[in-house]
């Protein structure tokens, strides 16, 4: 990569992808026989056009997902694009299907047994409704009987949030954990032993 521009080959890799890039799959790009770019090299070189993306009058920014990096239109900008392109609407996430979400982020990989275990009525709707707006997918199969479905977001999830990856999902706090025990006590007329 002597004489290639870094920060270039990376936008140029991003653009004609135009799907998240795994880390080493630019590396491996960017590499020759004669020089192994390293990773310190890839990211300073994305951390540059990460930070030239975020001047007000461009349209685009660099986006970290989970390990993989991809070029995203700027949020303020897509009513815009949605009248050239006729872009359905935004998917709108009811309550159901926001409790279901949060339950598959952070149990995941989970199956639906255990998120209507949780949930405490069906959930097949919901889960099949989040498939459909690409926010979850199979992630793989249960060794159990049945081989059960096994759920987790993907990277629209982590995009839709602004999150880079599954650590920046905020803790829930004790407190907040004790006032979920409570509402389903009351709620099911039952005590929940702890």
């Amino acid at each position: 990569m002597d004489n290639i521009n870094v920060k270039a080959s990376v936008e140029a890799v991003l653009f004609a992808i135009g799907g998240a890039v795994e880390e080493s799959k630019l590396i491996e790009a960017l590499s020759d026989e004669d020089n192994q770019m390293s990773k310190g090299e890839l990211r300073k070189a994305v951390r540059e056009l990460m930070e030239d993306y975020q001047n007000e009058e461009r349209g685009i920014r660099l986006i970290e997902l989970d390990g993989k990096y991809q070029l995203c239109t700027k949020n303020e900008y897509y009513d815009i694009l949605s009248k050239i392109v006729n872009m359905p609407k935004k998917h709108v996430l009811t309550d159901v299907l926001l409790e279901t979400l949060s339950i598959i982020a952070y149990k995941q990989p989970v199956t639906r047994a255990e998120i209507e275990k949780i949930r405490g009525v069906s959930c097949s709707h919901a889960v099949n409704r989040l498939i459909e707006y690409n926010l979850v997918c199979e992630v793989g199969r249960l060794d159990a009987p049945g081989h059960p479905i096994l759920f987790g977001t993907t990277d629209d999830f982590l995009r839709s949030f602004g999150i880079a990856s599954m650590d920046e999902l905020p803790d829930i706090s004790p407190d907040k954990i004790e006032d979920f025990r409570r509402q389903a006590e009351e709620e099911a007329g039952i005590e929940v032993t702890t």
